[in-house]
């Protein structure tokens, strides 16, 4: 049993891969299941073992990001301590690690759905890892919107950009920029 779990998740990972080596030379909408299966060199009865077509290979690409991103986003508080501040070196070492996937998944027609569900996932768990500023002018559900949305727009035009600032300097202007002043008027501490 393990040794076929370990041979599908193996050519959904070729699968994938291909999908984001061809969609970047093509673009998403003119790659083919055959363009896929080519360069997984994987067969074409293979890929309708696992998926109905691209797109439902593309979400399941989605699925793996986004929960990786919103893990990384929103770090379990208890093993962060005071180091709030690394959070955005963390994100944008992992935005440049896998800027190839993130670059597809943002340019892909799925780009508003991408966003709609970062939004509700991020703000979810921003909602559930903190605690509300109780003066605070600004409620805490637009507060962590903005903070999510914020993220998504700094990480697109970084990667737009070339990515010509280093990790360490994204994450330095996104806790200067975004994270700090959107905690400060919002939420009193991470909850514990």
């Amino acid at each position: 049993m393990e040794t076929q779990d370990r041979r599908i998740r193996r050519t959904q990972n070729l699968l994938a891969k291909a999908l984001i080596e061809v969609t970047l030379e093509k673009g998403y909408d003119a790659v083919t299941v055959r363009d896929i299966t080519d360069r997984a060199d994987v067969g074409y009865a293979t890929f309708y073992r696992h998926y109905q077509d691209k797109d439902a290979l593309l979400e399941d690409v989605l699925e793996v990001v986004l929960n990786e991103l919103i893990d990384l986003f929103f770090p379990d508080p208890t093993g962060m301590g005071d180091n709030i501040e690394n959070l955005g070196n963390v994100l944008f070492c992992y935005v440049r690690d896998n800027f190839e996937i993130i670059r597809v998944l943002l340019s892909s027609r799925y780009t508003s759905e991408i966003g709609k569900r970062m939004l509700e996932g991020g703000t979810r768990k921003m909602l559930e890892r903190t605690v509300p500023q109780p003066e605070s002018p600004v409620p805490p559900e637009i507060a962590a919107k903005h903070l999510v949305a914020s993220t998504i727009n700094l990480i697109e035009w970084w990667l737009e950009d070339g990515m010509r600032l280093s990790p360490e300097q994204m994450g330095e202007i996104y806790y200067e920029l975004i994270e700090k002043p959107t905690l400060n008027v919002a939420f009193k501490t991470w909850s514990r």
